[in-house]
């Protein structure tokens, strides 16, 4: 079998002991705080750390409900705002003000270190998903930097319309062979896909056979194409396998454990994020750091099938 034939909830490896599909069920967590709006986090999985560079999908909504994420730092990614409802407002340290609406993109890339803030109005609906690129090495140095891009390109086929976010003929910066997508299907749907990548689907709305509402699914490399059926909303993410061993804790992504708690010490203590104005409030304080040190992790922790 391919593509999506198997059944999505049984974890089928490959001969090295990968998974080929897997489906990731997230975890509430709560935006900005213990008082804040509750996304669902799907990526980082407990044993599934990456989709490519993507490093970080919460989902959010349909809800009435209201972002307010004070300013806070990021170091090492690019985060990507996606919305299917709603309308949320960036504010950033090198000057930015920007709202992003459905069918827009905000790319925020951090590089070096940047600080922003989010919010939405007051009890309106919000539907949408945040999501974190890692850079690789080579670019996790550069200096941060503010996209907003009002339209996108958009490939079509039969029965699915796609809205490209990043990679291919979009215009958005990207340090690393990637895909996104938010795809409308109609009825039944075969999308040509890069047989390198790796690709997630989480359904946004409506009813595809393939995809329980909720899960992140992972596809593992070698596809040539994905068939949806049904009509809903799709994201798609994808990439090469990124290869390089990460640190992830809070808002930074690094290399060492010593590299985050020097990252944490300048939030605290020094002026190497910038500031954001205009938010009518505090940052956000930094956590403790673990008793223990933190370890660089890969994409994926290997599959041990149970006894």
């Amino acid at each position: 079998m391919s593509n999506l034939e198997r059944d999505p909830h049984e974890i089928v490896c490959t001969a090295d002991g990968e998974a080929e599909t897997e489906l990731l069920t997230g975890r509430a967590v709560p935006l900005g705080g213990p008082r804040a709006m509750s996304v669902t986090r799907t990526l980082p999985h407990l044993r599934r750390r990456m989709i490519g560079a993507w490093c970080f999908v919460d989902a959010y909504g349909p809800e009435a409900a209201t972002m307010r994420v004070p300013p806070h730092p990021h170091t090492g990614l690019q985060t990507v705002s996606w919305l299917v409802e709603g309308e949320v407002l960036h504010r950033d340290s090198v000057g930015s003000l920007q709202a992003v609406r459905p069918g827009q993109l905000n790319l925020m890339t951090a590089g070096r270190g940047i600080s922003h803030s989010e919010e939405s109005a007051e009890g309106g609906t919000l539907h949408g998903v945040q999501l974190w690129v890692a850079l690789p090495e080579r670019h996790r140095g550069v200096e941060p930097a503010f996209e907003h891009h009002a339209e996108l390109p958009v490939l079509a086929g039969p029965g699915y319309r796609a809205v490209v976010l990043m990679g291919g003929p979009s215009p958005a910066t990207a340090y690393t062979p990637l895909t996104g997508m938010q795809i409308s299907v109609d009825g039944r749907a075969e999308l040509p896909v890069s047989p390198g990548f790796e690709h997630g689907l989480l359904l946004l709305d409506g009813e595809i056979t393939q995809l329980p509402a909720g899960p992140l699914l992972y596809l593992a490399p070698g596809r040539e194409r994905i068939v949806l059926e049904g009509r809903g909303r799709v994201l798609l993410i994808g990439g090469e396998p990124f290869a390089e061993e990460i640190v992830m804790w809070w808002n930074f992504v690094g290399r060492t454990h010593d590299e985050i708690a020097a990252f944490r010490r300048e939030w605290r203590q020094g002026p190497g994020f910038g500031t954001v104005t205009g938010f009518d409030g505090d940052p956000l304080p930094a956590p403790e750091l673990p008793g223990t040190r933190l370890r660089p992790w890969g994409r994926v922790r290997p599959y041990q099938a149970p006894r």
